[in-house]
């Protein structure tokens, strides 16, 4: 391996692993190009696939291991982040506007408000949101190489243990839901956050509307 390409592998294994630690929540479509997320994912694949090259690599063949790496990764990302673009179409056109969805590129995170989900201090499912959950059991087992996380989350009003245990009552009832749709019990995992995890200030109505949620990611297998 000369020098000029051991420089240049060690140079593209930084660049990628830079763009890999970039927040998700930025790796975002840009206007007119509907091919962003797809690239997103090839970025995400080839700095994963780089980090992997150099750690199973010999010390004197690293930087030829991250520049493999890099190259595999890369094509594996732009083929689930090319997966993850078609799915996230189907569930816009599936589901309510109450529901978010954000594609990062390497998962998708579906958004629901426990306002419209939950009766205060309930862990029933509203009724009226049963058909959009259906609708997310219908996609995820049309697009089954996925593990689906399901995230309960509250504000801070209350004592933290309650809240814990709410959003950990919440995420069941949801996974459960898409449990009796056909989801196998496999491919689903339920956890509760209660208030550790907010995205807004507990501060206002509105941030304390937006921290109590659950978050549905799916998650494509490797």
């Amino acid at each position: 391996m000369t020098f000029s390409k051991m420089t240049l592998a060690v140079a593209l294994a930084g660049t990628l692993a830079l763009g890999a630690c970039t927040d998700p929540g930025q790796l975002v479509a840009q206007p007119g190009d509907p091919n962003q997320k797809t690239k997103n994912g090839a970025l995400i694949g080839a700095a994963s696939g780089a980090l992997l090259g150099v750690l199973t690599s010999n010390d004197g063949d690293r930087a030829e291991g991250a520049l493999k790496g890099a190259v595999v990764g890369g094509a594996i990302g732009a083929g689930v982040g090319y997966s993850l673009d078609k799915q996230e179409a189907d569930l816009r056109q599936s589901l309510g506007n109450d529901v978010g969805i954000n594609n990062t590129g390497d998962r998708l995170i579906v958004t629901l408000p426990q306002d419209i989900l939950f009766a205060t201090n309930s862990t029933a499912v509203e009724p009226r949101m049963v058909d959009d959950l259906t609708a997310l059991a219908n996609n995820v087992q049309v697009y089954a190489e996925s593990t689906i996380q399901v995230v309960g989350h509250t504000d801070s009003d209350g004592e933290a243990a309650f809240n814990q245990q709410l959003s950990e009552g919440r995420a069941s009832a949801v996974s459960n839901i898409l449990l009796s749709r056909g989801v196998p019990a496999s491919r689903v995992q339920a956890f509760g956050r209660g208030e550790s995890q907010p995205i807004a200030s507990n501060l206002t109505a509105e941030g304390k509307a937006q921290n109590r949620r659950v978050e549905i990611v799916i998650l494509p297998n490797a």
